[in-house]
């Protein structure tokens, strides 16, 4: 099964990143997927479902420790087909 994860943290700082969005894209871009698309306001990333929940795992455990008030997130099942 391969999955997409969309992920947000907050707080926002238009001016600079803050540690917790940092820390969660580094945790998205070295992790075992494909498809990594980062930037200011959404973040994407698709890969094999254990890769993808691993990845999640840490992402919000990692995001919430470095100061994060939020994360939101949304998981998609996607056709193995659509990459």
């Amino acid at each position: 099964m391969r999955l997409r994860v969309e992920f947000t943290t907050e707080p926002f700082d238009l001016d600079e990143a803050p540690a917790h969005a940092v820390v969660a894209r580094e945790v998205i871009q070295t992790a075992e997927l494909d498809a990594v698309d980062v930037g200011p306001f959404g973040n994407t990333a698709e890969g094999g479902a254990d890769q993808v929940l691993t990845a999640v795992d840490s992402l919000v455990r990692k995001a919430l420790a470095s100061g994060a008030t939020r994360v939101s997130l949304q998981v998609n099942v996607i056709a193995e087909d659509a990459q």
